[in-house]
């Protein structure tokens, strides 16, 4: 028996102890790339995130860490010297480290002397959801003047000022919930009142209707893979990374997951046409202006990808992020826009077909890729200490009983 054989039955012994998924050895992490191709970004991003879970655990950076590799950042990109101010954390969010700052310097393009408001965006040690901050940095950018949006600055891709990869863009104005009254974590569900609720709604559908139509092939995305239309490539991809993060961060196993994985491989759609996703659109990932009404920012793109449209569909009407209205009947997407109202608003904006089929499809994996996320990565990374966020990633496990029962009557729904 050659070194191979012997190395792939310890790992199948030691597959259920969770001792791999807590020091994955290199044959374990190529075994999962083999099993599970998907984009490349994200190949490169989880096949990093299992081999760096060997090192030892590191403690967050200092914010005066921070801004060292910020001025070290700085040194480069800037000719004319700069001044830093009212450094500080910034708060919210269940992944990654933000500080917040004031620059002034010598902006080339207005060729002009200015005082930005500065937000720095950083991969903790081992995050939620490993993603990627160039392409978060090369979505924003490509969105800018389409939709309200922070300006990016810079993106430190390879970690070579930051001590981790970190993304550089202006603070944005504005808030996630309406004054007093009590907010969700992250912002999901939250309720707006009847003022806000149209004004908002309007455009909540109407930002999603132009990102989803956008021409994509005119920015520049080069960290985006694009699948094939009349293929089920994007499905599989995205089918494919759920599945890795799940076998690589489980704590165990899930007989209703394996039912659902399996549905999910039988009935693969078929792309009708590649549209630029946000990945997480709802209540709580963008700001506004409470006296006004507008939508000042979207935030949040690291989940940003190319593929079909059915799956930002699926995930903003998932009963998870938003709420019954006061008749209690009336199901709020986002609590914004009745369900039905939703989908009909955005197919007369977007010009695109919304397939039932289809979004019944991305529910379920959508409904999964929370499973794994929850009862995954929350565990995985809390349980090694990993993150500035622990307390509330073992607060986010806690979900995943509901989840997995909404998983199951979905199951039910499509008769497997």
């Amino acid at each position: 028996m050659n070194q191979t054989t012997v190395q792939k039955h310890l790992d199948d012994l030691t597959w259920m102890s969770g001792g791999l998924r807590d020091s994955p050895t290199d044959a374990f992490v190529e075994r999962l790339r083999q099993r599970f191709p998907t984009e490349s970004e994200f190949d490169v991003l989880e096949t990093q995130k299992l081999k760096r879970r060997r090192d030892a655990r590191r403690p967050i950076p200092s914010l005066s860490t921070m801004e060292g590799s910020f001025r070290n950042l700085l040194d480069v990109h800037v000719k004319d010297g700069y001044d830093l101010s009212h450094v500080r954390w910034l708060s919210g969010g269940a992944s990654k480290l933000q500080m917040a700052c004031e620059l002034r310097w010598r902006d080339p393009k207005l060729d002009s002397d200015v005082v930005d408001q500065i937000v720095v965006r950083m991969e903790p040690q081992e995050s939620l959801n490993a993603t990627s901050r160039l392409r978060e940095f090369q979505a924003l950018r490509a969105v800018a003047g389409l939709l309200p949006v922070p300006r990016t600055f810079w993106v430190d891709a390879e970690a070579r000022f930051f001590p981790e990869a970190a993304l550089i863009y202006e603070y944005a104005t504005g808030v996630t919930k309406v004054s007093g009254v009590e907010g969700r974590t992250s912002g999901v569900g939250n309720a707006f009142g009847h003022r806000l609720r149209p004004l908002l709604g309007e455009q909540f559908v109407d930002h999603l209707a132009k990102l989803h139509s956008f021409d994509y092939s005119t920015a520049e995305l080069g960290a985006f893979d694009v699948p094939s239309p009349g293929t089920t490539e994007s499905a599989n991809w995205q089918l494919n990374r759920a599945c890795r993060v799940w076998d690589s961060d489980r704590p165990e196993e899930m007989p209703v997951i394996e039912v659902a994985i399996n549905w999910l491989r039988r009935n693969l759609p078929t792309l009708d046409r590649v549209s630029l996703l946000h990945g997480d659109y709802r209540g709580g990932n963008f700001l506004f202006d409470e006296a006004s009404g507008n939508i000042t920012a979207w935030l949040d793109w690291e989940r940003s990808y190319l593929g079909d449209r059915h799956r930002d569909l699926a995930w903003i009407t998932l009963p998870q992020f938003g709420h019954f209205s006061e008749d209690g009947r009336t199901f709020l997407v986002s609590g914004l826009v009745p369900i039905e109202e939703f989908y009909d608003r955005y197919a007369e904006k977007s010009g695109l077909e919304v397939d039932p089929e289809r979004i019944q499809y991305y529910k379920i994996l959508n409904t999964f890729q929370l499973i794994a996320s929850s009862h995954g990565s929350a565990y995985r990374v809390s349980s090694l200490g990993r993150s500035h966020q622990d307390v509330l990633l073992t607060w986010i496990e806690g979900v995943i009983y509901s989840l997995v029962e909404e998983l199951r009557l979905q199951l039910l729904e499509v008769g497997s």
